[in-house]
């Protein structure tokens, strides 16, 4: 295949009109289109054609094609026939963030300890949008049917996790963030009204810790603490998650919240150290 890209492709590539910001000397369209490509592989599409990339990234042929022949020869994606894959070479992106927050490898021990301790899974999570971003996890067994790993997101509305870390917004940046969210019933059991997801986040930020029972999926339980600098920032959140009934919801308040608290604050030292 080769590199060399029609004149009339180019043409062509550039007519897509992207929504949002515009081309200029603070806005590259065409990096934003190639993360766009990157993007649009994933679990549910790890090797598409030229066709599903446009559209799943939203781009014409021409723009799709150029930027997979872009990262085709930079080593980020492989050809198989009219298949593109992602190589592993991409995780070095991911891994340029993880290693910027040296934190999280001093934190994996406090983790592993509470992991031992409790005999539940221990995860790690940012704040990215209206999604939460693992950083880290320590599983105990498999409780849920989804496969979480470093990099996998959940939506923060109905996560521990996510919760602690709106909580730890502004409160005019979390009534913006609320306003755009979209609320699915993902169970019976899943907050969808602003209103009380709102008042529940805030009792989240006043008591400095949350619950959640059932939301996310069926028979799942999460308890999450901040992970706080020393601004007093949300800077991340810890959790630890079981099956409702082992523990149960008041076993968990009752006999793995204090140790998660003083996992959460032993994680805080490291985090104000390290400032």
């Amino acid at each position: 295949m080769s590199n060399r890209v029609p004149l009339s492709d180019m043409a062509e590539g550039e007519v897509a009109a992207a929504s949002g910001p515009k081309p200029g000397d603070s806005y590259v369209q065409s990096f934003a289109r190639g993360l766009a490509v990157l993007r649009s592989f994933g679990a549910d599409a790890p090797a598409q054609t030229l066709s599903e990339v446009a559209e799943r990234a939203e781009l014409t042929r021409a723009g799709a094609r150029r930027i997979l022949l872009t990262l085709l020869h930079l080593g980020y994606v492989a050809a198989e026939g009219r298949l593109f894959r992602l190589t592993p070479k991409v995780l070095e992106l991911g891994f340029a963030y993880l290693s910027s927050l040296p934190i999280w490898t001093q934190a994996q021990p406090v983790m592993e300890d509470l992991v031992e301790s409790l005999r539940q899974s221990c995860s790690a999570a940012v704040l990215d949008g209206e999604e939460i971003v693992y950083v880290l996890r320590v599983p105990a067994r498999k409780i849920m049917s989804i496969n979480l790993g470093v990099g996998s997101r959940l939506p923060a509305y109905c996560t521990s996790m996510g919760r602690v870390l709106l909580a730890g917004l502004p409160p005019a940046t979390l009534r913006e963030r609320l306003a755009g969210m979209s609320l699915a019933p993902l169970t019976p059991h899943t907050i969808v009204d602003s209103e009380r997801l709102q008042e529940a986040i805030e009792q989240v930020r006043i008591q400095g810790w949350c619950l959640v029972s059932e939301e996310l999926e069926l028979g799942l339980v999460s308890l999450a603490a901040p992970i706080v600098d020393r601004n007093g920032k949300v800077v991340a959140a810890i959790n630890i998650s079981g099956q409702v009934n082992n523990p149960s919801p008041a076993s968990m308040l009752e006999n793995c919240l204090p140790k998660l608290l003083a996992a959460a604050e032993k994680i805080n030292v490291l985090v104000r150290a390290q400032q």
